[in-house]
């Protein structure tokens, strides 16, 4: 399984259009994400701790479950 965050770049857009862009873009920034992770509870981790662009963790959840439809 790749990383999340190589999944989470197919949403990355110029300009946020949905919370799942957003999250993209931001995440983009964020130089400390962990990049090669495919652990849920890491990455969850992280962004509870890190992620105060997050604005809802239930993006990360819907961001997770896209990405297991299209890995898993």
């Amino acid at each position: 399984m790749k990383p999340f965050y190589h999944f989470l770049m197919r949403y990355r857009q110029p300009k946020d259009m949905d919370d799942i862009t957003a999250f993209a873009n931001h995440a983009y920034e964020d130089h400390g994400f962990p990049k090669q992770s495919s652990s849920y509870d890491e990455i969850s981790r992280y962004l509870e701790m890190n992620g105060d662009y997050l604005e809802n963790m239930a993006v990360f959840d819907q961001a997770w479950d896209l990405y297991l439809q299209h890995e898993g």
